[in-house]
């Protein structure tokens, strides 16, 4: 992920402390009387890695095969791929197929960029429902949504998009990702869209990149969680930042939050599984789960 990239050397001068739960959070998760054991996801945001071949992957595994070998390691895919081209159902059927072989598995498609980071939204509710009819296909197995609206979607175009999200289908599940600085920096602005998404029973994505920490804006709309994790390369502050998460996200669970959804991003994906293991061991410890942790491969030990 490009977004809230920085230089390597930057890193460790970065203050990346949460920031402390708005109101708007805490009114959220208390408010839910459902009473729901809170559900956890937690994935990375590829399946074609051939540096994972060895590494959680088995040697010598089929590209064809990656799929499985992925959905034997996570139990879900921040599902990129769909921003880039609208699949047919046939294509996505066979993605469902396998992945069977985890019955928690989920795929959390992301809305094609010709419908997020087209010029208007009123242009695109045909292709909406040319997308939503593909992604049907998984079935079971689909997980939420979510939209990626462009680093120049800003607070003047607020009611193209509430008409927009009203028009969604509400059996699906949909989070919105916010990028214009000033949905954060104008705080009447941020509260008025956070209250609009509140109303229409919409998630926010929240993004925790070095470069971009105004968007670490702490506010659920409903009592669920989608965190898109931008590592360094398991620099020491990945560990640090991924140890006040699952502290914010236990105080969560304690206040009502019903399920979570995170990915973890690495600017080289290589080293995603060991932060998503890292989070997967913690969420394990700290909650009292027993989320199922990726295996990875044992080398075997080079001889004299």
């Amino acid at each position: 992920m490009e977004f809230g990239k920085v230089e390597p050397h930057e890193v460790a001068a970065i203050d990346f402390t949460l920031p402390a739960d708005p109101g708007f959070t805490t009114d959220t998760l208390k408010s839910n009387r459902s009473g729901q054991k809170l559900k956890i996801h937690v994935g990375c945001v590829t399946w074609g890695a051939k540096d994972w071949v060895g590494e959680v992957y088995p040697p010598g595994v089929k590209e064809s095969m990656f799929w499985e070998a992925y959905a034997k390691q996570f139990n879900c895919m921040e599902l990129n791929a769909t921003f880039y081209q609208v699949y047919h159902t046939e294509t996505l059927t066979k993605w469902k197929e396998r992945v069977a072989v985890n019955p928690d598995f989920l795929f959390c498609p992301k809305f094609s960029r010709q419908i997020s980071h087209a010029a208007s939204l009123k242009t695109v509710y045909e292709l909406t429902t040319t997308f939503y009819e593909g992604i049907l296909a998984f079935g079971e197995k689909l997980g939420p949504l979510f939209l990626q609206l462009s680093d120049y979607f800003g607070p003047e175009r607020f009611a193209e998009l509430e008409t927009y999200l009203k028009q969604l289908p509400k059996d699906i599940p949909v989070f919105v990702e916010l990028r214009h600085e000033r949905w954060f920096s104008d705080k009447p602005l941020q509260e008025k869209v956070f209250s609009m998404l509140k109303n229409l029973n919409i998630g926010a994505v929240i993004t925790d990149a070095a470069g971009r920490r105004d968007a670490v804006h702490m506010h659920l709309p409903t009592p669920a969680a989608f965190i898109r994790f931008v590592g360094n390369q398991l620099h020491p502050t990945d560990y640090q930042r991924a140890d006040d998460w699952v502290k914010r996200i236990k105080t969560w669970q304690e206040q009502g939050l019903e399920s979570l959804f995170l990915f973890v991003h690495q600017h080289y994906n290589v080293t995603e599984p060991k932060l998503a293991d890292y989070f997967i061991s913690k969420l394990n410890q700290e909650l009292g789960l027993a989320l199922k942790r990726p295996q990875f491969i044992q080398k075997p030990l080079a001889l004299f």
